[in-house]
């Protein structure tokens, strides 16, 4: 079985944008003075900062028979084919071609993506969307764990 994990972070251009943010609190509490000044930049930044880690901080892992992406958990046996999506792709399937049934782990700073069928007639699913940075190993890693269940 071919272990895989991954963690989605935020482009740096946000970590920027954080520190812009503390920038834009600190000159809206300039005329209250120095300590609410550098409060506001502190405090900005900081706040801006657990924003981003928050959204970014998602994992993808294949462990235990199931992908597990962002809070779904979904058994390897329930799901279908894999197709590797890029460039084009990518964006049709996140925007006209996305079903609204589907689970989507949508970061669009990610030019690629994995689709995965969903099998399990009781799931009214289509599939999943996955963005991921790496979804040729993704796609190899579900299909080890589907061999190695047979």
């Amino acid at each position: 079985m071919q272990p895989y994990e991954e963690r989605l972070t935020a482009p740096r251009s946000w970590w920027f944008a954080s520190v812009l943010v503390g920038v834009a609190m600190a000159l809206i509490l300039l005329p209250f003075g120095t300590l609410p000044l550098l409060g506001g930049l502190v405090g900005g930044t900081a706040v801006a900062a657990v924003v981003t880690s928050a959204y970014g901080a998602v994992r993808i892992r294949v462990v235990a028979g199931s992908l597990v992406v962002g809070d779904a958990k979904i058994p390897v046996s329930a799901l279908g084919d894999a197709e590797v999506l890029t460039g084009e792709e990518t964006r049709a399937w996140r925007s006209y071609k996305a079903d609204p049934r589907a689970y989507m782990l949508l970061r669009a700073y990610i030019p690629t993506a994995l689709r995965v069928t969903i099998t399990d007639p009781e799931d009214p699913t289509p599939y999943v969307y996955v963005s991921t940075r790496h979804p040729q190993e993704l796609a190899a890693a579900l299909d080890s764990v589907r061999q190695s269940a047979a």
